[in-house]
């Protein structure tokens, strides 16, 4: 038996619904985009067997028509003749929010020129997520998927990496083991998570530093979402110890052990262990 709708629900206005959809598990969706899909007259999928699944699990009988990176441009002007018919027109993606990286951008560019209402119903994000269990700066960059072309790709990471923020990219599974060697060579300086089924029963968190970054001995199912972390800044860096600091030492070395005079050296500069230590044993000496 279908349940029926509640009709306590608010009547939504005409226009285009961008709704954001799970990036894993299914009960992922919030109550609202539940609502927006199952009031929408049509629901514009990139990849109908996909969507499928989740409008069955949530009994959303709405129209669907396919809508993907193929046929977008050409999906534009039908799209926008229903929508100027005062229709509640709804866009989805495979997984995630339509527009990042994902198709949208093209019918949603048209019914901004068309003066056509343009609603966003937030929702799961891969980005958000990966950023949200980094453990690293919150202020990110998001690059989205890497280019084809591996010169259009170490031209933007050299662009990339003089940026202190968190980074964040999207890579296909059959793409990583060629981009380790790149990202090592522009991001060594920074931590990376490799998340990888996002939600999903087998998700996985791969936690390194890029240096110690390996290649992958099978290819890793479903898609990654990669976060590099800011780089490693350390203010009043000093490699030699000047003559402030071996005032300061000889002060200390009367009261202090070694070890504790090495943090405290170490607090504020990137001064080398080895040659604090070295100064101290020279005035134990």
């Amino acid at each position: 038996m279908i349940p029926q709708r509640d009709t306590k629900i608010n009547k939504l206005k005409h226009g285009l619904y961008v709704v954001s959809t799970p990036i894993g598990n299914l009960k992922d969706i919030t109550l609202r985009a539940i609502e927006v899909l199952q009031q929408s007259d049509y629901i514009l999928c990139e990849d109908t067997r996909v969507s499928k699944k989740l409008l069955d699990k949530y009994n959303i009988k709405s129209k669907v028509i396919s809508n993907h990176k193929f046929n977008e441009r050409k999906n534009v002007e039908k799209i926008v003749e229903i929508l100027s018919s005062k229709k509640i027109v709804s866009i989805i993606s495979d997984a995630g929010t339509p527009g990042i990286s994902d198709p949208g951008r093209i019918i949603i560019n048209q019914c901004i020129n068309n003066n056509i209402n343009v609603y966003p119903i937030p929702g799961a994000s891969a980005v958000n997520t990966a950023i949200s269990i980094s453990g690293f700066s919150e202020k990110y960059f998001f690059y989205g998927f890497f280019p084809e072309k591996t010169k259009n790709l170490k031209e933007d990471l050299n662009i990339l990496s003089n940026l202190n923020c968190s980074i964040v990219f999207f890579i296909s599974p059959n793409k990583i083991n060629k981009s380790i060697e790149s990202i090592k060579n522009f991001f060594s300086d920074r931590k990376i998570l490799i998340c990888r089924e996002i939600s999903k029963f087998y998700e996985e968190y791969i936690r390194t530093n890029v240096n110690e970054l390996k290649l992958f001995a099978k290819t890793p199912k479903g898609e990654l979402t990669i976060v590099l972390s800011e780089k490693d800044m350390q203010k009043n860096v000093s490699k030699d110890l000047n003559e402030s600091d071996k005032k300061n030492i000889k002060k200390m070395i009367k009261i202090l052990s070694i070890k504790d005079i090495i943090n405290l050296i170490n607090q504020n500069k990137s001064i080398s262990k080895k040659e604090v230590y070295n100064y101290c044993l020279k005035l134990k000496n």
